[in-house]
């Protein structure tokens, strides 16, 4: 009948405040999110240096021991690669929550600096590895194309100017994800009042440039409930170069004198 096919489509049209309702009640804190992303990093930066290192003994000792590695190394790799769009996300609501824009920028230049050394060491075994920047310094300038961006206001073309800028600047200085990991903070401030379109938007992008697990990142995104949830201040900031260096460490230090 016609009047139920309209009240099908009032019903379709109804579904975005009925899904807004329900992860008001039953969604996620930020909390529970970041502590879910440190989770993720933290398997994968296992797999890039404990399991990996294991597994080159297992090369020449075990045959047998090194395919099994290897599957738990793809899978703990791929597992790891949601980290990335959530913090991506929170660089985002925290621009927009700081009271401080300026002490935000300037903290997370700290843990930018702080964070090098334990990430040259971990992830490519060198005190100084200049090919690649750690992810402190993609966030960061993300957050500054942000503030750019929001003191330009009604200013279209230098706003654009200053995105552009934030990607050069990104892919000159070599950082963690380059120009991409820019973009993608760029996409999720633009799109921040629209989530399903910001998900849906961030998500294809993910997928389109790694074709990897990342774009299901945005599935528990999507349930963030706006809450900052129980937090342990900086534990977050530090968590990044902590265990990076204890990962480094263990990796060689330790297993090389036990294998």
């Amino acid at each position: 009948m016609p009047g139920g096919f309209f009240m099908d489509i009032l019903n379709i049209r109804q579904l975005p405040s009925r899904f807004y309702a329900f992860r008001e009640k039953y969604g996620l804190s930020g909390a529970v999110l970041k502590t879910f992303a440190i989770i993720s990093m933290l398997v994968d930066h296992s797999a890039a240096t404990v399991v990996r290192v294991i597994a080159s003994h297992a090369n020449r000792t075990d045959p047998e021991l090194y395919r099994s590695l290897n599957r738990l190394y793809f899978f703990m790799r791929r597992f790891g690669r949601l980290a990335f769009p959530i913090f991506c996300f929170f660089v985002v609501e925290g621009f927009f929550r700081t009271r401080n824009v300026k002490k935000y920028a300037l903290r997370m230049f700290f843990f930018a600096l702080l964070s090098e050394f334990p990430f040259d060491y971990a992830l490519h075994h060198t005190q100084r590895f200049t090919a690649k920047q750690n992810v402190y310094f993609t966030l960061l300038i993300g957050l500054l194309v942000m503030w750019g961006v929001t003191m330009m206001k009604g200013m279209i073309a230098v706003q654009a100017m200053v995105m552009a800028l934030g990607m050069i600047t990104s892919l000159y200085l070599r950082t963690d994800y380059s120009y991409h990991g820019v973009f993608l903070i760029e996409l999720l401030f633009v799109l921040r009042s629209l989530p399903i379109l910001q998900s849906l938007a961030g998500g294809g992008y993910m997928y389109w440039y790694e074709s990897t697990p990342t774009q299901f990142a945005f599935i528990p995104l999507l349930m963030y409930n706006g809450k900052r949830g129980r937090q342990i201040k900086h534990l977050f900031y530090l968590f990044y170069p902590v265990h990076l260096l204890i990962l480094g460490l263990i990796s060689f230090q330790v297993l090389p004198r036990i294998l």
